[in-house]
This record gives C-alpha cells, structure tokens and sequence, in this order.
C-alpha cells in the first residue's frame, strides 16, 4: 500500500473517531423536543415531541424500556441509541 493511503485510512479513522466522540448523552427528562430530534438516532421532530408529550403526561422516564411506551419507539430505536440517552 502507498504512503499515501495510509495516510488517507488514518486521517479518515481518525475524522470517524471524532464524529463518534462528539455525540454527547441527551437526558430524556429535560431536553426539549429538537435537542432529542438532533441528539437521537432515528428520532425526528415528531418522534421527539411524542418523548416530550409522553414525558409530560406521565412523569419523567426511569429506565431504557419506560421508552417504548411512546408511539414510534421500539427496540431497534433504543439499541441504536442507548448510550446516547441519559435519565438524569
């Protein structure tokens, strides 16, 4: 392989690294609908707004699982991001 490659594979890895590192934890129980829209994998604003509706209605969230009470949230969506969500 070229110098160069290397080169481009490890400025990539490191770019890649980067993005990943800079996805910080949302708390579900305090963010307003268009942080959890932007923060949230496959969440967009209607499924953000029916987080926060939830959330209004019933209480604030206790664990992972409390989420797949909201319409449109299921196991694929709470795998995807359970890192990214924080309770308090």
């Amino acid at each position: 392989m070229r110098k160069a490659h290397l080169y481009a594979f490890a400025f990539l890895g490191w770019l890649l690294a980067g993005i990943v590192l800079a996805a910080e934890p949302v708390n579900i129980n305090t963010a307003d609908a268009q942080t959890i829209a932007s923060s949230l994998k496959g969440i967009g604003q209607a499924k953000a707004e029916a987080i926060v509706s939830h959330r209004e209605a019933h209480g604030p969230f206790k664990s992972l699982e409390d989420l797949l009470q909201v319409k449109g949230i299921g196991e694929k969506t709470l795998e995807a991001n359970r890192h990214l969500i924080r309770f308090e």
